[in-house]
């Protein structure tokens, strides 16, 4: 059952900068994994009840004190880089989903982002360039396209893109 706060957070029409729009249909890597649509994506995690331990994604008990007392939780937008690296090659499917070969394959940043409240995320990253990318830097979630499905819509997916500064 989807909280108000997340049946609120999805039902903007417009596109933001937090979201890359186009004509084709777009569906989400999978449901209750983040808002979506919205200009304000936020990551769908869970909270236990019992000993606040927060995850991503959610989970139906806790890793920790394995309560089943959980409850959805919409997980703040930014945060902090905590480490990276970048993926050079096509990775191997499975269980890697991309549709790209070797040939077109387009290197991505993959990081962990720590977000505020003590939970931290694997993600793909929007910046693919190392010298670009510093641990500690703000960073905050977006959803773009990943790949196309067999009926050509966009299947979008999370990643976190640097914070410029303004």
């Amino acid at each position: 059952m989807l909280t108000a706060a997340y049946k609120s957070a999805t039902l903007s029409p417009t596109a933001g900068p937090n979201v890359v729009r186009s004509s084709l249909k777009q569906t989400p890597i999978a449901e209750h994994l983040f808002t979506w649509p919205t200009d304000q994506p936020q990551l769908i995690g869970s909270r236990c009840s019992d000993c606040g331990v927060v995850t991503f994604p959610s989970q139906g008990s806790c890793p920790k004190c394995t309560s089943q007392s959980v409850t959805e939780a919409l997980l703040p937008r930014r945060g902090t880089l905590w480490t990276f690296t970048t993926q050079e090659f096509l990775p191997k499917t499975p269980p890697y989903a991309g549709t790209e070969s070797a040939e077109d394959f387009t290197p991505y940043g993959v990081g962990y982002v720590e977000l505020p409240d003590h939970v931290m995320v694997e993600s793909r990253l929007t910046e693919s360039d190392p010298h670009r990318l510093r641990i500690g830097m703000p960073m905050e979630l977006v959803i773009e396209p990943f790949r196309s499905d067999a009926a050509g819509d966009e299947v979008m997916s999370f990643a976190f893109r640097p914070v410029e500064a303004r």
